[in-house]
This record gives C-alpha cells, structure tokens and sequence, in this order.
C-alpha cells in the first residue's frame, strides 16, 4: 500500500487556523482563499489521514482528538519554519545554541551556560526529557540535559554523555530536627520530597518504609520552598542547592543511598562549545563523576 503524502506548510496553516478559529470559513478568509477551496483542502488531507479532522455543522468547526493532535503538531512544525532564516544566519557565525533541560532543572544549569557563554546566542527550552530529546534528534536542538538517559532508549543518531553524578540528600532548613536513631528515622514526620529522574515512586516507597509521609513536590524548588515554610526535611538531589543555602540550613546524608546521572544528549557530532563546558558544569552544579 502506498503511503500518504506529506502534508504540505499550506495544509498545516489550514489545520493550524480552522482550529484556532472554530470555523472553515473564517479560517479561509484569513489565509484569503475560498472556502471551497479550503473545505476541499480540508477533505483531501481527512482522505490522507485516513481519520476526520473536524466536526462540522452549522456552529462551526471543532477539532477530533485526531486534529486536535495535527493541530499540535502544526504548531509545531511551523514555529521551526519561522525560525529557520535566524537559525541558518545563526550557525554560519556558530553564535547560537539551543539547549533544553527539564523544569526542575533550568534555574540551575541555565545561568551556569548563561555565564561561561557570554559570546553565544542561548536559546533555552524546557520540557520532559523525552520530548527533549526527540528534538535533538529531529535537529531542532543542539543538546538537552536530562536525567533519564540510562533509563531510555535513545533515537538513532544521538548520544548522551554522562555530565556528573548526582546524590539524594537531606535539606535541614534551619531549626529543623535531624532525623532520629533507628530503623524509622523519619517516623510520623512530613518530608517534602523530589528528583529529576524516573523514580519518585521507589523514593515515595522508601521513605514510607524509614515512617515518614511523603508530601511529593512538583520541582525542586517547590520542594524546597515546602520544608522552609514548615521547617521540615525534604529529600532532593544535591544540586538543587549546591550553593544556594540559607544561614543555618545543612544538607544531611539521606538515610539510603541513591544516585542519579546527569547527561547531556546531542547529536553523534555534539557542540565544541558545550563539551568544552562540562567539566566546569560538572563543578557548578556539585556533581562527581
């Protein structure tokens, strides 16, 4: 069976408009053709899809989980298309980077790239590491620091290099009780608690069993903003506050031991100016190797 063709930049800025619009008609007459050229535009690429794109009547049109779906991926697809003039002009200088890491992880490592990079153009991006790393293979980013990349497999074409590792500790904010003696050390105690890899639910599992209630934070930062305000423990990587500690606050060994790795994921031939770095963002962020 012979496959589709690829759907052309007009019929993804049809896509694109008829959903942000709710309707063929205004969406033609924004992008100034007929509507029953973009009513038949519309069914030709429902007949390629082999799904409905849209639900029609006299309301309007809404878009099916499908078009709903090309509709992202339009977006997409076309915001790269805007950029493509800057990026080429970019990479004849080889002043602009685009590098991408997870949310929790960003106010870390983006100053750090922000100030040994002075002289490149720093486009940053956050995301979930998959995504992330889907773009580097589609050669839309350079390189994505992520945490998962040994928990993965990764696309043909790229490559994750180990930046450091890192280490689960105890934040103590300050006055905060150290844990207890014992095989419950955190027994009926509330511990905010967050990591930038896969394993919140075997951290979850473990603190419960040391008797604590685990109060999971959404980033590092949230769960560190958690036990400040109720001067609790939390359980967070050592990076997250290498060197960002109130007077009085300590970082305190976690009562198991649990390591994560660091990566950064470019394509087979990576940026010179990113590789040259990574002994001094191993250093910045406290990791080992």
């Amino acid at each position: 069976m012979a496959s589709s063709p690829s759907p052309s930049v007009d019929d993804l800025r049809l896509v694109l408009t008829i959903q942000r619009t709710g309707s063929v008609g205004s969406a033609a007459r924004e992008l100034r053709i007929s509507q029953p050229s973009a009513s038949q535009r519309l069914a030709r690429l429902e007949r390629a899809c082999a799904v409905k794109l849209f639900d029609r009547d006299t309301r309007g049109a809404r878009p099916t989980p499908a078009g709903l779906e090309l509709a992202r991926r339009a977006e997409h697809i076309l915001g790269h298309l805007d950029e493509v003039y800057d990026a080429t002009r970019a990479a004849a200088t080889g002043t602009r980077l685009v590098v991408g890491t997870f949310a929790s992880l960003a106010p870390i490592l983006f100053p750090v790239l922000d100030a040994e990079l002075p002289d490149v153009d720093l486009e940053q991006h956050v995301d979930h590491g998959h995504h992330l790393v889907e773009k580097v293979a589609e050669g839309t980013m350079d390189a994505a620091f992520i945490a998962i990349a040994d928990q993965m497999v990764l696309p043909r074409g790229t490559i994750a290099r180990t930046v450091g590792r890192d280490e689960l500790v105890l934040f103590a904010p300050a006055d905060a009780e150290p844990p207890a003696r014992g095989k419950q050390p955190l027994k009926n105690r509330p511990i905010p608690f967050s990591t930038y890899d896969r394993g919140a639910d075997d951290l979850r599992t473990r603190l419960i069993a040391l008797g604590a209630t685990p109060r999971r934070g959404v980033t590092l930062a949230t769960s560190i903003a958690m036990a400040r305000r109720r001067t609790h423990l939390a359980l967070i990587p050592r990076s997250a506050l290498a060197a960002e500690l109130h007077p009085g606050e300590r970082l305190l060994p976690a009562p198991f031991h649990y390591r994560l790795t660091l990566s950064a994921v470019t394509r087979t031939t990576p940026p010179t100016p990113l590789t040259r770095l990574l002994p001094k963002l191993r250093s910045a962020l406290s990791l080992t190797r």
